[in-house]
């Protein structure tokens, strides 16, 4: 301290380090000029108001004198690099397009043109290098002539393609700006490259000048600075006498009662990990002791996570650590970063509730979850079972440990469930191992007082918190209650499946693994997942209804045994679809002569609609059959029957609905082997012949049922015996996977591998290629023609005179004898007599007789003439009129088919 003589100077005590300004009138009045530097002094060492003020301004003066200067340079820079790229593109693109330059890079030496023009240009315009090369990059001119026929460095690609190219670039001669232009002949195409290049250095310089300037600006800025502050220093002092104590505790206590009331725990702590600040939050929050300032952190009594991480010191953002009984989210920053004391400042936030409110909006987003994938996870499959278990899968282990499903039988089986009878269990999910519960398929008989049985009688849920405590659930089997008990089962939730009116079951919920039970929160999420998959067992159950009804009126429809006949061996197979009910149809039909009828149809679609369709065509098909049409003919009939259905089922705006019926009508004849058949829509029957080959017969193909206007056509082929014909519909040959193409030859490959096989092994050996539930219907019918031998045929022709009747009867007498069926001798002669004497009467030349020993005797009467004889009561003044009745009264079926030359009326009687 220096002593000024006469001048008495006082040391101002100091409060938290701010200094207080003397009492003195001297000093409050500035003094003589002895004290001016007194004045000066304390201004430039910071210890006053004014000291600080004059610290920032300096501060200010520096930084704004800085800023310019940089801000100088980075502009200098960028003129300069803008400068340096204008006048590299000038002189790239000049020499670029200068008169010869395109010609002399297609001439054979472009280095003996191109490198002198290169160095006069160079040096004529002021750059540091001007390269010529090829659309490679390989130099053809360069200032340094080892550097010739050198790739090039830089990027070019943009050049080649007609752009220009612009690099800042670090070469060895220094920063430099450098442009690549490309070099066009008179086509537009590029045939070279010209790069040209100028470091920055040869185009700067203004910041030399200009830096003087500003360090004189600055000097000069500094001592107004300084001059200012000590004017302003002197009459801050004189006017408020310096910073007392009293406000120094003001300002202390002021910050004092923000950091102690803020709701956030701050610690300070020192390079040396000990603790040297915390407010009361931080005190409450880490319930530090009373005396934890100047202890180190870990011995304050803290968990060693939260201990470690305040002695480390790192920096740390929003962490959680358990303390204690409370989640404590950490902050923490260390203060040394821009040269402050060692150590760091942590703050402390109490996320407990926030973290109880984030769980209960996590446990609400997973049960909104849970919902929406109920909604689209059951009811995947019109099955009654499939969507039970659909749910229990749901719901475990996401919000039970267990669930069943328990229905009544009746629902299974898609009838309307029946009250107080017993339910089974359909469905059943756990999380571990084979709990003791009813397994699955069990039938269960709940008693009136489980939670299951006042569930399906009141229709509202029931929950049990405690499974011990449950007497009503204990009576139900006390000795497997006990075991589930034992097996940590504590808690049930029972909903009724309701669907409208309708109680269709009860799903239960059971908890094991979570030591709560359930509560009425998890009660209506139970409801809201057994609502929806209530609905979709409802569905399934009247799908299931809908489906066994047009099942059984589809089975009703087909035929369910073959009539007998002797014309060919026949083994058939009908698969149904995967889903739904198809039309697909089939039947064997024995007709007049020991001949057989083979039909295959397919209604396209699925459903009650298709099975009835199928069976009023088979229906048809069958009455159709009994008039021993031709088969082109009896498609010609079903046609129209078709259009009919189609006009009556037409919509009201009368557009027409066409049926999309397919169909294949066959005949075989045993005695001469001929098989007529014609086809509408259908595909094409295959043949095994006996050696083995397979073929597909040529049949025309006429158009489905329905559409009506064009006639069938027929297709006949003799068939050896021992032949194999395949009639089938299409899902045997076509899906969506495969076209008919490929599945015909499937069924070839099939069919070859068959040589000799039964109709049996056959059908067998073509179905082991497709799946057990087709996608399709599959209606397959194999027939292995047998014929009937000249030893049971005879044939005679009768003239026109009623003289050789009783020739016929003789003949026909023998052969029954050699046939061993003389006991049908009286009533086939007398059937024959009247036969052959109408159509000697009525008819017309020539007439033959056949006798046929099948499975009955047939009689045949054949004659030109197409009228055929009815059968009626003769009045008793008639003289005729009476045969055809005694025929009708002997034969066991008789009847009259007509043939293009003419008609056959034939009569048969069953062998003794």
């Amino acid at each position: 301290m220096v002593r000024l003589p006469g001048r008495p100077v006082t040391r101002p005590p100091r409060s938290f380090g701010y200094p207080r300004a003397p009492h003195s009138p001297a000093a409050a009045d500035g003094g003589t000029s002895g004290s001016r530097p007194g004045v000066l002094r304390a201004a430039v060492t910071g210890r006053s108001v004014a000291g600080q003020v004059f610290v920032l301004q300096v501060v200010i003066v520096l930084l704004l004198v800085i800023s310019a200067a940089v801000a100088q340079v980075l502009q200098v820079r960028h003129d300069s690099d803008t400068e340096a790229a204008n006048r590299s593109l000038a002189v790239a693109e000049t020499f670029a397009n200068a008169p010869g330059t395109a010609a002399a890079l297609r001439s054979p030496d472009p280095t003996a043109v191109l490198q002198p023009r290169a160095e006069a240009a160079r040096k004529a315009t002021g750059v540091d290098f001007i390269v010529v090369m090829n659309t490679d990059g390989i130099r053809y001119t360069h200032p340094k002539a080892d550097r010739i026929g050198k790739k090039f460095v830089g990027n070019i690609a943009p050049a080649v393609a007609g752009g220009t190219v612009t690099e800042h670039v670090n070469g060895t001669i220094g920063a430099l700006v450098q442009v690549v232009v490309p070099v066009k002949d008179s086509g537009g195409q590029v045939v070279g490259l010209v790069a040209a290049g100028i470091t920055t250095a040869h185009v700067g310089g203004a910041a030399d000048q200009q830096l003087p300037l500003l360090l004189a600006a600055a000097a000069a800025a500094l001592a107004l600075a300084t001059a200012g502050t000590a004017l302003v220093s002197r009459r801050l002092l004189r006017q408020t006498h310096g910073l007392g104590p009293y406000e120094m505790t003001r300002m202390y206590e002021h910050h004092d009662a923000v950091l102690h009331a803020v709701r956030e725990g701050v610690l300070i702590v020192g390079g040396d990990g000990r603790l040297l600040l915390a407010n009361d939050e931080a005190h409450r929050l880490l319930g530090l002791p009373a005396d934890a300032e100047r202890r180190h952190v870990l011995e304050l009594g803290l968990d060693d996570e939260t201990a470690g991480l305040l002695a480390s010191g790192r920096v740390a953002t929003d962490e959680v650590h358990l303390v204690k009984d409370r989640l404590l989210a950490i902050n923490q920053r260390p203060t040394d970063l821009r040269g402050g004391p060692p150590g760091s400042v942590t703050t402390l936030r109490d996320s407990t509730e926030l973290r109880a409110l984030s769980g209960r909006a996590e446990v609400a987003r997973e049960r909104l979850n849970m919902l929406y994938e109920a909604g689209v996870g059951i009811g995947t499959s019109l099955d009654v079972t499939r969507t039970a278990e659909e749910l229990a899968e749901l719901a475990v282990p996401r919000f039970a440990d267990y669930a069943t499903v328990d229905l009544f039988d009746a629902v299974l089986g898609g009838e309307e469930p029946r009250p107080g009878t017993a339910l089974r269990r359909a469905a059943c999910a756990g999380v571990r191992g084979e709990a003791p519960l009813y397994p699955l398929g069990e039938r269960i008989r709940f008693v009136a007082t489980s939670p299951q049985a006042r569930a399906l009688t009141t229709g509202q849920s029931v929950v049990v918190p405690r499974l011990r405590d449950e007497p009503g659930w204990r009576a139900q089997d006390l000795e497997r209650t006990d075991q589930v008990l034992a097996f940590g089962i504590h808690s049930m939730i029972t909903v009724p499946l309701r669907a409208g009116s309708l109680v269709l079951g009860v799903a239960n919920f059971w908890r094991a693994e979570k030591p709560q039970p359930f509560d009425a929160e998890e009660l209506a999420l139970a409801e809201e997942l057994v609502a929806r998959a209530a609905v979709s067992i409802d569905n399934a159950r009247r799908y299931t209804r809908e489906h066994s009804m047009a099942v059984t009126l589809q089975r009703s429809l087909l035929p369910r045994s073959l009539p007998e006949q002797g014309a060919l061996d026949i083994a058939y197979r009908y698969l149904p679809a995967q889903a739904g009910v198809g039309g697909d149809w089939f039947d064997v039909l024995p007709l007049s002569g020991a001949r057989v009828a083979l039909v295959v149809g397919d209604v396209v679609g699925h459903g009650l609609h298709a099975a009835a369709t199928m069976g009023r065509l088979r229906t048809a098909v069958h009455n159709f059959s009994s008039l021993d049409l031709p088969p082109d003919e009896l498609l010609s009939l079903l046609d129209e029957l078709v259009g009919r259905l189609d006009q009556d089922e037409a919509p009201v705006t009368g557009a027409s609905v066409v049926t999309g019926a397919t169909c294949l009508y066959a005949i075989y004849d045993p005695v001469s082997r001929l098989c007529t058949m014609a086809r509408a829509g259908h595909p094409p029957p295959a043949l095994v012949r006996p050696d083995g080959g397979v073929e597909f017969l040529d049949v025309p193909a006429g158009p489905p049922l329905g559409l009506g206007g064009l006639p069938f056509e027929t297709a006949e082929l003799e068939l050896p015996q021992d032949s194999r014909l395949v009639l089938y519909t299409d899902g045997l040959v076509e899906d969506r996977e495969r076209d008919i193409d490929e599945g015909l030859g499937g069924l070839r490959d099939a069919l070859l591998r068959t040589p000799g096989a039964s109709p049996e092994d056959t059908c067998r050996t073509v179905l082991d290629r497709l799946p057990a539930r087709p996608s399709d219907d599959v209606a397959l019918i194999v027939a292995r023609t047998r014929v009937l031998g000249d030893d049971r045929v005879a044939q005679w022709q009768v003239p026109s005179d009623p003289a050789a009747v009783s020739e016929v009867r003789a003949s026909v007498t023998r052969r029954l004898s050699d046939w061993g069926l003389d006991e049908l001798a009286f009533t086939t002669e007398l059937i024959l007599s009247e036969l052959v004497t109408n159509a000697i009467r009525y008819g017309r030349g020539p007439i033959g007789v056949r006798l046929l020993r099948d499975r009955t005797l047939i009689c045949e009467v054949s004659d030109r003439s197409t009228t055929s004889p009815h059968l009626r009561y003769a009045a008793s003044t008639d003289e005729g009129g009476r045969g055809l009745f005694l025929v009708a009264q002997l034969a066991e079926r008789w009847g009259t088919r007509y043939t293009p030359h003419g008609k056959v009326i034939w009569a048969e009687q069953p062998l003794p």
